[in-house]
């Protein structure tokens, strides 16, 4: 009787404490949804403007880049952030501190600066866009400039979440399959990368989101092809809060489906 008084004791006190944490936590969706919910409100009251917007033809170019350069963005960070998410998770070594300081330095400086520094790097005649401009390759005001800018400020959300999903897979399976004679790479395809993935997955989806917001370092190192934050900066600029808004709500409706479905595919893959 004791004992069953007391687990009740305790699921009830489990169940405040999770009341406590969806309360304290709702206080940041109320944030989210109070922002975003007024503009959508507010363009509820010009339909008419809303669908204008979302059959221009230079809007949804812009929406179109910002998609799809983030897309490409996220895929190179995903190609060369696995393998090194994976060497951070499983060696320990000398400077591996510094290593990953690098790695979170473009979380920590502002964008603009991000922007002018790559921009010396990648300008006509800087470090590396002299040679490829003699090679007949153009960085600055072209798509591979976006997809740099894109890439500097987004990687870090895959790589350490990547890195925080192969800590979780217990080495000792990998052991196991290397004793059962499983070479390296297969070991990682069949064991590690599939419990891994889950993360992986969710790292790609930040990566992916952080690169469609990005506006000061690719403002800065390709103001054209105009990307969609591009845009709306300059309608809001230019015209003010009225010609920005439709071109928000638009490409706030466009993200907003395609992350719930990226989030139902995450939740699926767990």
């Amino acid at each position: 009787m004791n004992l069953l008084l007391r687990w009740s004791v305790e699921k009830l006190k489990r169940e405040k404490i999770f009341l406590l944490s969806l309360f304290l936590g709702l206080f940041l969706v109320a944030f989210v949804v109070i922002t975003l919910g007024n503009m959508f409100y507010q363009q509820a009251e010009d339909v008419d403007g809303l669908i204008a917007v979302a059959l221009d033809p230079v809007v949804l170019k812009a929406i179109g880049v910002s998609l799809s350069m983030a897309l490409v963005s996220t895929l190179i960070a995903f190609l060369f952030g696995v393998p090194l998410a994976y060497f951070l998770a499983r060696k320990e070594l000398w400077g591996k501190s510094i290593i990953e300081g690098i790695v979170d330095v473009p979380l920590m400086i502002p964008h603009i600066v991000a922007g002018i520094a790559l921009y010396g790097v990648f300008m006509r005649y800087g470090l590396i866009g002299a040679p490829l401009r003699r090679l007949g390759f153009v960085i600055t005001d072209a798509y591979p400039g976006i997809v740099i800018a894109m890439l500097f400020m987004s990687f870090p959300y895959l790589v350490n979440s990547a890195r925080e999903g192969f800590k979780g897979v217990d080495p000792r399976l990998e052991n196991v399959a290397r004793s059962l004679g499983a070479s390296h790479w297969r070991t990682f395809r069949e064991i590690t990368f599939p419990l891994a993935f889950p993360s992986l997955l969710n790292g790609a989806i930040l990566s992916w989101g952080r690169a469609i917001s990005e506006f000061s370092a690719v403002l800065v190192l390709a103001y054209y092809p105009i990307s969609a934050p591009i845009l709306i900066y300059e309608k809001f600029t230019s015209f003010g809060l009225r010609a920005s808004r439709p071109v928000s709500v638009l490409l706030i409706s466009v993200c907003l489906v395609i992350f719930v479905v990226l989030r139902v595919l995450h939740r699926r893959s767990k």
